[in-house]
């Protein structure tokens, strides 16, 4: 099993009231409030993590959001290449540039490949939807978003992999007469593909690619349905039974030298986890698309509700619901460990451990004691011998 960490690189330090009165924390919080010198020292500080990371083994996650809190890593291209030449050794994943949002795919796959090459072929590649925060900041059509998504992956793809001279794209949502990327990757045929998802029929297209398929925070039930479908779309289509390293699942964790010190900081990401997922519905459900019309009136209602928020999630509930692993280093691995039997069997974790108030040293102990102590109890694990139940993927 390998383990990830991941840090959003959130911000953390709005004022309660503006947080309090903002209609949504995501998109339309002004920037005003973000401190570029306290931006400037998260970054410092999260890099040094990373090179720590890279001296234990733990690969490391990047991604992108925009305009919130939650993120400040606008562009997930650049973050990667600046990983890349502070790291030797470990993994990095792209987790991953907003391909349904961004115009030109071209160019995405030109950055990936550059990065690849900065870090001679360390970089993974994973592919996200958007949600619907990102539609509104990137001024995207939410409407037939998942076609779009999977035309602008199969450009990149062959964009990564075409070496013998310029081709031309005519696609339903991309023309593109002249494509021929420079610098090409480095590794051979393209850098692997990663894609965050638990819808479904994504997850079953995602098995007939062979694409590793991540969970976020999804839990036991909603992550063992997403590999399952995963599973079945490759049974039904005559693939081999997928290993282990091509499911992956991303959830809070905080590793501490007690039980008691690892919910402590458990519950300092689930205080952050409420605060930064307040959204106003003209975000979300408001959107072309994203509801059925017959649903409209019912949505528009819940809109205008004031129903109160809850103030505070509970670190021991996600632990219960698989989406946090939080304790002393051998409990974490029971936690892990229950999850992967639970889920049918897992081989990537991703550790979200910088998060809300976490501080730096708070992490680097983490990351210390999960590389130490946690992952090697992880390696060699006996196959879970798991016969997938009838999955209607296309449920």
């Amino acid at each position: 099993m390998e383990l990830w960490n991941h840090c959003e690189n959130p911000y953390p330090f709005v004022p309660a009231e503006v947080l309090e009165q903002a209609d949504s924390v995501r998109a339309s919080l002004p920037n005003k409030y973000c401190d570029p010198e306290i931006a400037a020292r998260l970054y410092d500080e999260i890099f040094d993590e990373y090179r720590l990371c890279d001296e234990l083994g733990l690969h490391i996650v990047t991604n992108e959001h925009h305009s919130g809190i939650n993120n400040l890593w606008a562009a997930s291209p650049i973050i990667g290449g600046v990983i890349a030449r502070i790291t030797q050794k470990v993994r990095i994943l792209s987790l991953g540039t907003l391909v349904t949002v961004r115009p030109d795919p071209v160019r995405v796959a030109e950055e990936y490949a550059t990065i690849d090459v900065l870090s001679r072929g360390r970089l993974d590649i994973g592919f996200v939807k958007s949600g619907a925060t990102e539609m509104v900041s990137g001024d995207a059509n939410p409407m037939r978003i998942r076609e779009r998504e999977w035309e602008a992956i199969d450009l990149i793809e062959k964009a990564l992999t075409t070496h013998d001279g310029p081709f031309s794209w005519e696609g339903k949502f991309f023309i593109h007469p002249h494509v021929n990327i420079w610098p090409r990757p480095y590794q051979k045929p393209r850098p692997e593909f990663w894609a965050a998802t638990s819808d479904l029929p994504t997850c079953a297209e995602l098995g007939r690619r062979g694409i590793v398929n991540t969970l976020l925070f999804g839990g036991y039930e909603r992550t063992r349905q997403a590999f399952d479908a995963y599973k079945q779309a490759r049974a039904e289509a005559g693939l081999p039974k997928p290993g282990e390293d091509r499911f992956s699942y991303m959830a809070f964790a905080y590793v501490g030298d007690t039980d008691e010190e690892g919910l402590r900081i458990g519950q300092k990401i689930a205080w952050f986890l409420t605060v930064s997922i307040k959204s106003a519905p003209q975000f979300s459900k408001f959107q072309p698309g994203a509801v059925a019309p017959e649903m409209a009136p019912q949505a528009w209602r819940a809109g205008v509700s004031r129903r109160p928020r809850p103030t505070n999630l509970d670190a021991e509930v996600l632990i219960g619901q698989g989406q946090m692993f939080a304790g002393n280093p051998d409990t974490v691995v029971r936690q892990i460990k229950e999850f992967r039997r639970r889920v049918g069997g897992v081989g990537r974790i991703i550790m979200m451990t910088r998060q809300g108030l976490v501080t730096h040293a708070e992490a680097e102990k983490s990351f210390k004691l999960a590389a130490k102590e946690v992952l090697p109890q992880l390696q060699d694990l006996e196959p879970i011998e798991d016969d997938v139940p009838a999955v209607a993927a296309a449920q």
